[in-house]
């Protein structure tokens, strides 16, 4: 008994140590719209999301992050010292301290002692675990009525959540479980069922009223993307890549120009990627229009990744519909299904594919309608990685401290860690205009080029490979395309010298970075 007691000290006091590191180090400055209100040092995106979404002042959310940095550290001991007594954990809606269910009420005193307020359950969460696993394995007997079930720790039940009207099935679904008494809960539904979300990535096929197929040129702001407009006439409907039903032409011109606008339905959300057709993605980062002898490359679903030299502009083509002017001409291939794909150079968005002669067999002159005349006719904005910003600055992120290089150790393979930010060139990081991120000469870097959880973010030489695209979005996630993880700091430690890997993105504030 002493030595669990004393394991589980030891977890409260790392509790306590997390909860002291994000309130010295959140709080700064009074704010100069509110003096009375501190400001808090994390993503102002994020900061702004919370007081909206969650309706919490800053003093709230200051506690809220404290609790929640800890939280998983402690949830991690208890599970291990309770096993099969191990009843959940949860943050209850005040977010003030982590509760954990516990099926033993001897070992309440000792989830105190842990830091958390401990639950007496009637169910352990390895029985539960069981229920769903047992549901999961009979899914495919579920009516289209039954939009999913989950273990709750906070209702200490399995729940299966269905239409309204459909609440007798659901509870026939759930008896498939074997669960007896409060074990399976069914709840009604509130809206509608849940849909897969897709990406919006140039380079991609998708299908205009059902049997026309074209390319995806480039993502933009205002939702969906902007395409050639031979594609498709105004209403046009679309569907995706996957066959799954996406958006409807807005704007169309042809002949005259090439160009159109589809506005995608909410299942749909714009990337700045380009489809590079060998298992990774281009990061658009601007559209700076490239000289006539520059290199460009296109993409497009039937011919894929192509690559040439712009060869003129403001260029007039006849086509058998009539004549399209101000196109750029390229000896960069491509052929029929190619049409509205993406043109590249560097990074930098050129424009869409309008049409041309010969094939990527004999080679040919293609044409591409510029992105800047496109954007500006309807009143658009490409979505962009946000690159080639110009100077060097801090990532700052957990706990207030900044993606540094451990002792300025420019070498290739050194894996970066967060540290107190102190102004060193090893914390001051450059968005270039090609996608990489750099620091002292050299570029994060995903280790091996890997896609897996855990791979080591560290420096390498400057390639301008897929493992070296980095964007840091509006949400605060510093994302790596290829992989489509998230720059992580490893094991949720709130100190320097922690190390960075990837990792999913779940939204954790172990994930969350801004400049500064």
């Amino acid at each position: 008994m002493k030595r669990r007691t004393t394991a589980l000290t030891g977890a409260a006091a790392l509790a306590a140590a997390l909860i002291a590191f994000p309130i010295t180090s959140v709080v700064a400055s009074p704010s100069t719209s509110d003096p009375g209100v501190q400001k808090l040092d994390i993503a102002p995106e994020m900061l702004d999301a919370m007081r909206r979404d969650l309706r919490l002042t800053d003093e709230q959310i200051e506690g809220r992050l404290a609790v929640e940095a800890a939280a998983p550290v402690v949830e991690r001991q208890v599970r291990t010292e309770l096993g099969a007594d191990f009843g959940g954990a949860w943050l209850p809606e005040d977010g003030r301290a982590l509760v954990v269910g516990v099926t033993d009420p001897s070992k309440v005193d000792a989830v105190r002692e842990a830091g958390a307020e401990p639950k007496l359950v009637e169910h352990s969460e390895e029985r539960l675990d069981d229920l769903k696993s047992t549901l999961d394995g009979v899914a495919a007997e579920a009516g289209e009525q039954i939009h999913g079930w989950y273990v709750d720790p906070a209702s200490n039940s399995v729940v299966v959540v269905a239409d309204p009207a459909a609440q007798d099935s659901a509870r026939e679904f759930a008896a498939a479980s074997g669960a007896a008494g409060d074990e399976v809960r069914v709840v009604a539904a509130q809206g509608e069922a849940p849909r897969p979300m897709h990406d919006i990535r140039g380079g991609d096929e998708y299908v205009i009223n059902r049997n026309t197929l074209c390319s995806v040129g480039f993502s933009v702001q205002q939702g969906g993307f902007v395409t050639a407009g031979h594609c498709g006439a105004v209403g046009s409907p679309t569907a995706g890549f996957n066959g799954v039903a996406q958006g409807t032409f807005r704007g169309s011109s042809f002949p005259g120009d090439d160009h159109g606008w589809v506005q995608t339905n909410s299942s749909w959300t714009p990337q700045p990627w380009v489809n590079n057709h060998s298992g990774g993605n281009v990061t658009v980062a601007g559209s700076q229009e490239a000289a006539v002898g520059s290199s460009v490359c296109r993409s497009g679903r039937t011919t894929g990744w192509r690559c040439g030299t712009i060869l003129g502009k403001n260029e007039t083509v006849r086509y058998p519909q009539g004549a399209v002017s101000g196109l750029t001409r390229s000896n960069a291939c491509a052929e029929g299904g190619d049409s509205g794909g993406s043109w590249v150079a560097g990074n930098q968005a050129q424009g869409v594919t309008s049409g041309g002669s010969g094939n990527c067999t004999t080679g040919g002159t293609m044409y591409f309608q510029p992105i800047g005349e496109i954007l500006s006719v309807y009143g658009l904005s490409l979505t962009t990685s946000g690159g080639g910003s110009g100077g060097g600055g801090r990532i700052i992120g957990y706990g207030g401290r900044c993606v540094d290089v451990p002792d300025s150790n420019a070498s290739e393979g050194v894996q970066l860690q967060i540290w107190d930010c102190n102004g060193t060139g090893a914390q001051n990081w450059t968005f270039a205009s090609d996608g990489t991120v750099r620091a002292l000469g050299m570029c994060m870097d995903v280790a091996w080029g890997s896609r897996d959880n855990g791979a080591s973010i560290q420096l390498a030489r400057c390639s301008g490979s897929p493992a070296q695209q980095f964007v840091l979005s509006a949400a605060g996630d510093l994302v790596n395309p290829q992989a489509n993880k998230c720059v992580d700091v490893k094991d949720w430690i709130n100190a320097s010298g922690a190390k960075l890997h990837q990792w999913e993105c779940t939204g954790g504030a172990n994930q969350k970075w801004r400049r500064g």
